[in-house]
């Protein structure tokens, strides 16, 4: 699980460490695709994929996002954003690679086989108060 959380002050913490947004998407890439199998990442399965044959996946992981209830909707939305941009530039990648097309262009067989890939995990916790001192 990728901790993600936007605290009342709109600072972006990922996993334990500060980050901007504009870090943000390469960071959750990395932690989707796992690329170089990272112990710290989500470990890999072999999955028989139509059109790519057998491939090793991050079936399991998932992004989690919680927000202070103090938190803008400006950055909340922005942090959103890059987390569904991050799924969409791996999709489009791979497309690029295997079809030398965007994801968007592919027939639904193809979108369905590269979904099976890069399925979209991100878990929303309902904002809190995690700031407030009572």
């Amino acid at each position: 699980v990728l901790q993600v959380f936007l605290n009342m002050q709109d600072q972006l913490m990922c996993g334990n460490d500060y980050i901007t947004v504009d870090q943000l998407r390469a960071k959750a890439k990395e932690f989707i695709a796992n690329p170089y199998n990272d112990d710290s990442k989500p470990e890999k399965y072999s999955k028989e994929i139509p059109f790519f044959g057998n491939m090793m996946i991050t079936e399991k992981h998932v992004i989690s996002l919680r927000c202070d209830r103090g938190s803008s909707y400006k950055a909340y939305m922005s942090v959103q954003n890059e987390l569904v941009a991050a799924y969409n530039e791996l999709r489009d990648e791979l497309a690029q690679e295997k079809w030398q097309k965007n994801y968007v262009e592919l027939d639904q067989e193809q979108q369905d086989a590269i979904r099976e890939i890069y399925s979209q995990k991100i878990s929303e916790a309902e904002p809190k108060n995690y700031g407030d001192k009572k």
